[in-house]
């Protein structure tokens, strides 16, 4: 069985389908699903024509994708969810408060996810797997300030913006990705 790992941001227009496509890219042959969704997002629209760019440079092919309005059955349905801020983190655990252990900003869970100890093979589930190490080494850092938190809206910026945002994405993703091949 896939588990799936859910990108919330506002729009459901950069920061999530940037790294959504990152995710796909970096946890390929991995038995893991990946989405987004945008706590305000109008449904159907489609990517920004400045994510889009950065995601077709990478190989990927963004035209099919639409935006979608997240709903409290994408939280339940989430093994894991990341948002861009902490602000989206609060919406998602007050729509499913059942989410709140498995759902961090990207930046804290990529930080958490590199202080990890390998992530054990005997959950049947790597990305379960992934959750629960990086929740033990939560214990191990010292906090981090609000902001180091937040990932920047590039909105309204230029491409250089945009391309500063898919590197910060990338490297939250890349201690992820290797959590979670560790336990598949």
């Amino acid at each position: 069985m896939l588990s799936g790992v859910l990108f919330v941001c506002h729009a459901n227009l950069c920061r999530s389908p940037m790294a959504e496509y990152a995710a796909r890219r970096l946890l390929a042959g991995q038995p893991v699903t990946v989405a987004s969704a945008g706590t305000d997002a109008v449904e159907g629209l489609a990517m920004h024509p400045y994510a889009a760019t950065i995601a077709a440079e990478t190989g990927d092919d963004p035209t099919s994708f639409r935006s979608r309005r997240l709903l409290p059955e994408h939280l339940t349905g989430a093994v894991l969810v990341l948002t861009a801020t902490r602000r989206q983190r609060s919406i998602c655990t007050a729509l499913a408060p059942a989410a709140l252990h498995r759902t961090f900003t990207l930046r804290q869970f990529g930080r958490l996810a590199a202080a990890a100890e390998p992530a054990g093979s005997e959950q049947d589930d790597p990305v379960r797997a992934a959750v629960a190490a990086a929740a033990l080494a939560r214990g191990r850092l010292q906090p981090a300030p609000g902001d180091a938190d937040d990932l920047r809206d590039p909105v309204g910026g230029t491409p250089e913006d945009f391309r500063r945002c898919a590197e910060e994405i990338d490297r939250a993703l890349r201690p992820l990705a290797t959590l979670i091949g560790t336990a598949g």
